[in-house]
């Protein structure tokens, strides 16, 4: 299979620095208008992976996301986001970092070149078959993360990928591959830009369906979500009356009981 790296590839656009503000807006603008398109091509390879996700996590296991550089740190968000979202464990969706906690603020020097360290941090964690381990690298050729699925391939442990190139060296480690080919970059190399566009969208999709999957939605709410803060309370306020039908003063009674909007909402229907 022929493996082009388009996230390297030379940009459309050239003098960026004798642009007008305008014209450089415009035109990332525009090339970020072509990347939903990128992920809706990706969308079959996207609902395999999420099937495995779901299966794994419904029985007892977790989702790994592992990456460096914005790849790694776009994973530890979408990880971070979980809990407080649908009120779950923290350590049902684990998000690594080549370079370790430190590198999300900074840059690690040759951190993503290890091909030791990587399965290193997951057994940290335990891992085992259980679980499910999902590369994030833009370029597809990250050695630290290539190193790690391929130990974890090894190891019988479910491997996944979220990358920006077209049969990657990391595409063909794995056994469900994500491929949302976006093209060259405005700023050439610059894969923090349409590339990890498309790797959060893609994140979103698959964590959002996930936990929809398990249960953790009622209707279109986050009814599990965690309230730790009172932008969050009065929002969960307004899910108990809109679900029960009762008074503000009702629904802040359940709610301050309960201290959930779920528990507060069964519990509201069996009065």
């Amino acid at each position: 299979m022929n493996f082009i790296k388009t996230t390297e590839k030379d940009s459309n656009y050239d003098n960026l620095q004798n642009m007008s503000v305008n014209e450089i807006l415009t035109n990332i603008n525009n090339e970020d208008k072509t990347v939903a398109f990128a992920v809706e091509r990706a969308l079959p390879q996207v609902k395999a992976l999420i099937e495995q996700v779901f299966l794994k996590l419904k029985n007892g296991g977790r989702l790994f996301y592992i990456g460096a550089g914005t790849s790694g740190r776009l994973g530890i968000l979408d990880a971070s986001e979980c809990p407080p979202t649908f009120g779950v464990s923290s350590d049902l969706v684990i998000g690594l970092i080549a370079g370790g906690d430190s590198a999300i603020r900074e840059a690690v020097e040759n951190a993503e070149d290890s091909t030791t360290q990587g399965w290193e941090d997951l057994v940290d964690y335990d891992i085992t078959e259980k679980d499910i381990v999902v590369g994030i690298a833009a370029s597809g050729t990250t050695p630290y993360v290539i190193s790690t699925l391929e130990k974890c391939n090894i190891n019988n442990i479910l491997t996944g990928c979220i990358t920006c190139n077209k049969n990657s060296p990391l595409s063909v480690t794995v056994k469900y591959p994500i491929e949302a080919v976006v093209g060259p970059e405005f700023l050439t190399g610059s894969s923090r830009m349409k590339a990890g566009t498309a790797q959060k969208m893609i994140l979103n999709l698959i964590t959002t369906t996930v936990m929809i999957q398990l249960g953790k939605v009622i209707g279109n709410k986050m009814v599990d979500m965690q309230l730790s803060n009172h932008k969050l309370v009065e929002r969960g306020v307004k899910m108990i009356i809109n679900e029960l039908n009762v008074s503000k003063e009702e629904a802040y009674r359940l709610l301050q009981k309960h201290k959930n909007v779920r528990q507060s909402i069964i519990h509201g229907r069996r009065k």
